[in-house]
């Protein structure tokens, strides 16, 4: 197994075996394809083993929204540690999770007045679909107990979440563990025809929806989506008209509302929540990846007073069975509080409107490039693809322009032909316009 210290490809280990077991990889790529080995992060830039710097145009995965080893995000996490490091939320309670959850209600307008959390985002969706199910249940209506996803969607990979995900790959591996789900046509814009809008195809999607709910609906507990871009469905952005819709279909249905706003949630989409483009609220709203930072893992699923009191009562089995050893640590909870802050003080979101107009600004060469099509932003996320009749080889493209991207001091991850970006919260616009001018270079470089 290679690992590299350096962006040449000089091996700092080469064995053929290799005691970590990386996530969602083939690990015999490796051999070939060698792992880069990082030292240290510090703002938006990663350091390898020689110093070589790379800019984290992704967040590392979605997560970091104020820079690697920001100054308040240590500071707090370790002012907590001097007091409590974990204690298990089943009996007991602490300052920094009560804080928590009356700040995220607060920026519900306590819409989703309770907060129940986990780990990752794969256990919050498990958590809401789960919360959904069992609700019926204790609602008389047991046979509410399907769920409808979207078509190209992604919701995590524990077994319920994968119900509930759309992506070949997954389903071709473990499909015959999951439960059977209506997988319902995505309103990913980029499928408007000549003269068609988001708006319009969003409507036809949920029209779809609706005919499916009229047959269905005293068997669905819930509708799941990522609103407004499905990120590992190759970044697909949709309207909010959608949100809204599906939003008005679920009230008149009887069918609860999942957001998954994992990935598009902590002001990725121009606002806090991505729902509240649509000026709706769900009845679940699932948060992971930026919350903490990027720290420390922590996810959580809101709910509304409906569902919290349909638990409450007197006998255990109507409380919701569900639990994890890490529910609610102070440590994360402690990072997510000091980004809560930082988004207050530093008026990151009126910010991020300048961040997300340099954002288009440096990849507008993206736009006129006649290999590409459907370029498309949504607050701090853009995205474009790459023909495919200009791949010579479309297995091999990510992969490719991944390497060329980091020799160019840039961390880019294609999914598939789609490149995409997700920087942190914090680029100046010079470094902003360096990262698009090195993926252009990078580009360049792939399909030559």
């Amino acid at each position: 197994m290679k690992v590299i210290s350096d962006l040449n490809q000089t091996p700092l280990v080469d064995r053929s075996l290799a005691a970590v077991w990386h996530p969602c990889t083939q690990m015999k790529q490796h051999e070939s394809f060698p792992l880069v080995a990082i030292a240290k992060g510090k703002g938006a830039w990663l350091y390898d083993e020689n110093g070589k710097v790379l800019l984290d145009s992704i967040s590392s995965w979605w997560t970091n929204l104020f820079g690697h080893s920001n100054p308040r995000i240590n500071q707090a996490i370790t002012a907590q540690l001097e007091k409590i490091e974990h204690v298990m939320l089943a009996g007991f309670t602490h300052q920094p999770v009560v804080e928590l959850s009356e700040k995220l209600s607060a920026l519900t307008s306590h819409h989703l007045g309770h907060v129940f959390y986990a780990s990752d985002g794969a256990s919050a969706v498990e958590i809401a679909l789960k919360m959904s199910h069992h609700y019926w249940q204790l609602n008389g209506k047991p046979q509410k107990k399907k769920f409808v996803c979207l078509e190209n969607g992604y919701h995590g990979e524990t077994l319920g979440a994968l119900a509930v995900t759309d992506v070949a790959i997954f389903r071709e591996a473990y499909g015959s563990l999951l439960q059977d789900v209506f997988t319902i046509t995505s309103p990913d814009a980029r499928k408007a025809k000549a003269g068609e809008s988001s708006e319009d195809v969003a409507k036809h999607a949920a029209k779809q929806l609706e005919e499916l709910l009229t047959r269905e609906h005293h068997n669905i507990a819930a509708i799941i989506v990522e609103p407004l871009v499905q990120c590992a469905g190759q970044m697909a952005m949709h309207s909010s008209e959608y949100v809204r819709l599906v939003r008005k279909l679920c009230d008149r249905y009887e069918v609860h509302l999942i957001a998954d706003e994992i990935a598009v949630g902590c002001g990725r989409s121009g606002k806090f929540f991505a729902c509240e483009h649509a000026g709706v609220w769900p009845d679940f709203l699932t948060l992971s990846k930026g919350i903490s930072g990027g720290y420390l893992p922590l996810s959580l699923c809101l709910t509304t007073d409906q569902i919290y009191q349909a638990f409450y009562g007197d006998q255990t089995q109507q409380g919701f069975l569900h639990s994890h050893s890490y529910t609610g640590n102070p440590l994360a909870c402690a990072a997510a509080l000091a980004c809560l802050e930082i988004f207050e003080t530093d008026k990151v979101l009126e910010k991020n409107i300048g961040r997300s107009q340099d954002l288009a600004a440096a990849f507008m060469w993206a736009k006129t490039d006649s290999r590409i099509e459907h370029w498309r932003q949504q607050g701090m996320i853009l995205a474009f693809d790459i023909k495919n009749n200009c791949l010579k080889d479309p297995k091999i493209f990510a992969r490719t322009m991944f390497a060329n991207s980091l020799n160019e001091g840039v961390l880019i991850r294609p999914i598939g032909n789609t490149i995409y970006v997700m920087p942190p919260y914090i680029l100046s616009p010079a470094q902003t316009m360096q990262l698009g001018k090195a993926v252009q270079i990078a580009l360049e470089k792939t399909l030559a």
